[in-house]
């Protein structure tokens, strides 16, 4: 009897120093192959399209201070008049996805510092009203004071803009937006930065789009290097971003993303045509980049594996 129970003891130990185990892993099966978990109910046209425009008009305010401030006045009022734009259509997407109108001002009615979508209910409340004083002062040439004001307000609220959508991703339950939590919100904001570069280039004159061509270019890299990361944390998640309709999104993002900021710095310069096709790609890199995490997440939920299997892997680390 104690020779048996010693020679157990001595198996258990064994397998927790890493020895090959005597009885396989089991294969991993769900209910009748259905999802553990829900997956997203939003649609992609309201909420990917919220996300991309969000993320441009963010973007598009801190480029549109940054020109107001350096004298490039016409790249300034363009890029007010683009955040405004972008933000009004994001918030009427949002709404489209509600359902009902009369749900985003009852999101207002407390503010839960906890809940991302809370905290984002009432930056856009706030973030709107100014967009649009900068962008009437700039066009009307009327309250310069005022609108300066709006314009630094919009944005120190433009980066939280840009990038909140992530975090709100991120705080699902769905494996490819949730496993890259630390990374989602680096890939938001590279991903607008470029947008909003791109927007400058299609509407500012050739001669004051320097610092967007230069921002492309950096934007483009953090991009690249935050989703690498992003990838790379996932581990058999990732699958889900190289994928069907996903991975063709993401692959088509990361060309027109690398093609119109190379196009915007080495040609920008002496081409105007060469600057609007450069940003223009810049625009269309950046919704592919939407999209195509919108789609691997809801891939992710859907099968049940993405789910479980991480989770089993991880087990044993957990144990120990």
């Amino acid at each position: 009897m104690s020779d048996s129970k010693g020679h157990s003891d001595k198996s258990r130990n064994q397998g927790r120093r890493g020895e090959q185990r005597m009885v396989p892993r089991a294969e991993f099966e769900s209910y009748y192959g259905r999802p553990v978990i829900k997956a997203p109910s939003w649609a992609a046209r309201d909420i990917a399209g919220y996300f991309f425009l969000g993320g441009l008009a963010g973007a598009g305010s801190v480029f549109a201070a940054g020109a107001h401030l350096t004298g490039r006045t016409t790249t300034a009022t363009a890029m007010k008049t683009s955040s405004l734009a972008a933000v009004s259509l994001s918030a009427v997407a949002l709404v489209n996805d509600l359902g009902v109108p009369s749900r985003f001002p009852n999101m207002l009615r407390v503010l839960k510092p906890t809940s991302p979508m809370s905290v984002g209910s009432w930056l856009l409340a706030g973030y709107g009203p100014v967009t649009a004083a900068a962008a009437v002062c700039a066009v009307t040439r009327r309250l310069p004071r005022v609108g300066a004001a709006a314009t630094a307000t919009a944005a120190l609220l433009g980066p939280a803009i840009a990038s909140y959508t992530a975090v709100l991703a991120a705080d699902t339950a769905v494996p490819a937006w949730h496993g890259t939590h630390r990374e989602l919100p680096y890939v938001f904001a590279s991903s607008a930065t470029a947008a909003a570069a791109g927007m400058a280039l299609v509407v500012g004159p050739a001669g004051e789009t320097e610092p967007a061509r230069c921002a492309a270019a950096l934007a483009a890299a953090a991009e690249a290097v935050a989703s690498r990361k992003a990838e790379k944390r996932l581990g058999m998640v990732a699958e889900t971003y190289r994928q069907g309709r996903a991975g063709n999104l993401l692959r088509a993002a990361r060309l027109l993303t690398a093609a119109g900021a190379a196009g915007a710095l080495v040609l920008g310069r002496r081409s105007r045509t060469a600057a609007v096709g450069g940003g223009l790609a810049l625009l269309a890199g950046s919704a592919c980049t939407r999209f195509g995490i919108f789609a691997a997440g809801v891939a992710s939920a859907e099968d049940p594996k993405y789910t479980v299997v991480p989770q089993l892997d991880d087990r044993p680390a957990r144990e120990e």
